[in-house]
């Protein structure tokens, strides 16, 4: 386990430098239960998608493609958002937000949002100081009638990845952890295969939509 003061920045820019991103243990060629999930949100091409975590993600990618014209992407890592934003060839509808979100300075600011999406961030929080700064922070942005995505390693699933210790998730914890306010709408187990190497992880992907805003 890590110590409470480990540089999460230096890591994230060191694995994001020395690794391609298709080498990466979680990349998707085609995040397409990510999109299955946000087609069932009834979202808008105007509304506002926050990405946690985003990495290289080629989700957003995607997003763009289909319409839609409001995203805020987000990651710890300046070198992960310098290689999504070349690709995405500076669009001027998306927002990079450089912040921890366990610990944030910029994105306490953002407006309200109509979506957060996450995939394979929220394990990596071991402390329980991280994980209440990192649902506040969700809490504090995802307006009413809002929906959240979470995808994390479930309690089958990779207890390290990318050299850090994950925290296992199952639909119950993390129904918990967002309270009353958040609905569950539809909890799916996943076993996710790497495109290239073959490698397997277990994953639940949940979405919710915020009820009542408190």
């Amino acid at each position: 386990m890590k110590e409470s003061n480990y540089n999460y920045k230096i890591h994230w820019d060191n694995a994001y430098k020395n690794i391609s991103s298709k080498n990466l243990g979680w990349f998707e060629s085609d995040p397409k239960l990510s999109i299955e999930l946000i087609e069932k949100c009834g979202l808008n091409k105007n509304s506002v998608i926050f990405n946690a975590g985003a990495g290289t993600s080629k989700l957003i990618n995607l997003l763009i493609k289909k319409g839609y014209e409001n995203i805020i992407i987000n990651d710890i890592s300046s070198i992960a958002l310098k290689k999504l934003q070349k690709e995405l060839q500076n669009k001027p509808s998306i927002r990079f937000i450089q912040d921890d979100l366990t610990n944030p300075k910029k994105l306490s600011k953002i407006n309200k949002v109509d979506l957060w999406h996450d995939r394979a961030v929220l394990h990596f929080f071991l402390e329980k100081y991280q994980q209440k700064n990192y649902f506040n922070l969700l809490k504090k942005v995802v307006k009413k009638n809002g929906h959240v995505i979470l995808c994390e390693f479930n309690l089958s699933g990779a207890k390290k990845c990318c050299g850090l210790d994950i925290y296992n998730y199952d639909k119950k914890m993390l129904k918990e952890k967002l309270g009353e306010d958040f609905l569950l709408l539809k909890a799916t187990n996943y076993t996710y295969e790497h495109p290239f190497n073959g490698n397997k992880r277990e994953y639940i992907y949940t979405l919710f939509k915020r009820i009542n805003y408190n």
